[in-house]
């Protein structure tokens, strides 16, 4: 068996690999838990720390790459290029941003909802009492990932009066990179792309907290909102009973108008009552007092019903714009930053948790047995339970390799050596404090030859 090889581990559909402490409270915790003697607690912090470093400048190499990838696609951009872009170096950046981002967003342990679990969310009712509509096919590319899935009771208003508490899912964070076609598909459409809320063939993205599930759509620039039936018969039925009293009140000139005109064209069979007289007819002020009246009071019918659903939407609008805005932590290139730095942490302190465990175990664990032992800490020592991802530390341990360069030795005579190794039983063996040091630190001092 390839020990190097991923392993298969127990699974949890309750837990998540993300660890929600810091790491320097990880490692106080390691420090205070009793089993590094005391004379190696300072090379503990000094390796966490030479660590963090090596680390950090591995991730700010993946934040420049996102950076320059992302160049041509930033709505928010002020710089230039020198020289055009082909059609095929904007392919190639938009494919290497998606899938640097991903990864970025994988080893900060979000994990990515799938086109299906999209749809499912887009499909339920919004807890924002409105329809809403996404034109997926306007993007050229969508990913969206997301931590910390939990239910949460709200209490919400049921026809406008009356409370009832509900349980629904919470997504904690929420990512979502959106590309747009470009000008010539919504010129194709009709579109005035100065009407657009959007820049064609831009990506845009956005960084949300405590987004619940079911509203994920809102999070979309292209989200087209409408009414629900409910509003709808709001609406309508107080402007039928407006209608039918208006109607009412100038039935009598609505006959009198009518009469006039069956003086003119003559009578018709049945109607002979109805036909005005000549002395209506010469009076021609009440006639146009009667035409204006009706003029005005079906304007101002028809003006009232219109200023109700431009309010309506208004509100609507407007709690949609306060929703997103107490829950924005990010926009476009800033998501870079804030991701990145998440990542960092995360790697740093599951490869912490990886040494220190393995450090000061009294028998030697396969990734099994250190997966289990790592989540039983977690649990015992913050009452968190975790489903612990011990594949990806494994590996960033074996691949961190160095030369343990002692006194009076030839350098160039040492091999290269991995923090972490395999023994043939399957279990794992990392160096010691001062090795494991002196390896990273071989490696921070040749990062720039």
């Amino acid at each position: 068996m390839n020990w190097k090889e991923q392993i298969d581990m127990a699974t949890y559909e309750d837990r998540e690999a993300f660890i929600p402490y810091r790491r320097r409270d990880l490692i106080e915790l390691c420090v205070r838990d009793g089993r590094l003697p005391r004379e190696e607690i300072p090379k503990f912090r000094e390796f966490c720390s030479i660590l963090t470093a090596h680390y950090h400048f591995k991730f700010h190499q993946i934040l420049e790459t996102l950076k320059e990838n992302y160049a041509p696609f930033n709505p928010d951009s002020d710089t230039h290029f020198i020289g055009d872009l082909t059609p095929d170096d904007r392919r190639t950046m938009g494919d290497r941003l998606t899938a640097t981002f991903g990864e970025l967003l994988a080893a900060a342990n979000y994990f990515l909802l799938s086109k299906k679990a999209l749809d499912k969310a887009l499909e339920e009712q919004s807890l924002i009492d409105l329809h809403t509509n996404v034109n997926f096919d306007e993007f050229a590319n969508i990913i969206c990932y997301c931590r910390g899935e939990k239910s949460q009771a709200i209490t919400v208003k049921k026809w406008g009066f009356k409370n009832e508490q509900v349980a629904i899912k919470i997504f904690e964070r929420v990512v979502l990179l959106l590309r747009f076609k470009g000008e010539r598909y919504f010129q194709k459409k009709g579109e005035a792309i100065e009407e657009l809320k959007f820049k064609p063939g831009k990506a845009y993205i956005y960084f949300y907290k405590n987004v619940p599930k079911n509203d994920l759509d809102l999070l979309f620039p292209n989200v087209k909102t409408y009414m629900t039936w409910k509003d709808r018969l709001m609406l309508i039925v107080p402007a039928i009973g407006a209608a039918v009293a208006i109607i009412l009140r100038i039935l009598p000139q609505v006959l009198l108008i009518f009469g006039v005109i069956l003086f003119f064209v003559g009578g018709i069979p049945g109607l002979e009552d109805m036909k005005a007289n000549e002395r209506q007819v010469q009076d021609i002020m009440p006639l146009l007092v009667t035409f204006l009246s009706i003029l005005i009071a079906l304007g101002g019918f028809g003006f009232k019903q219109y200023s109700s659903y431009k309010s309506k939407k208004i509100q609507f609008q407007k709690h949609v714009t306060d929703t997103l805005f107490f829950k924005n932590l990010a926009n476009n290139s800033s998501v870079f930053h804030a991701v990145t730095d998440l990542a960092e942490e995360e790697e740093c302190k599951e490869i912490i948790l990886v040494y220190y465990h393995l450090l000061t175990s009294p028998t030697p664990l396969t990734p099994e047995q250190l997966d289990d032992r790592i989540e039983k800490w977690m649990e015992e020592t913050f009452g968190t339970q975790i489903d612990f991802d011990i594949n990806g530390p494994l590996k960033n341990l074996a691949d961190i390799r160095g030369k343990v360069v002692r006194n009076g030795e030839d350098e160039e005579k040492i091999k290269a050596v991995p923090l972490l190794r395999y023994r043939d039983d399957g279990s794992c063996q990392v160096l010691s404090l001062e090795d494991a040091k002196a390896a990273i630190d071989y490696l921070w001092d040749r990062i720039y030859n």
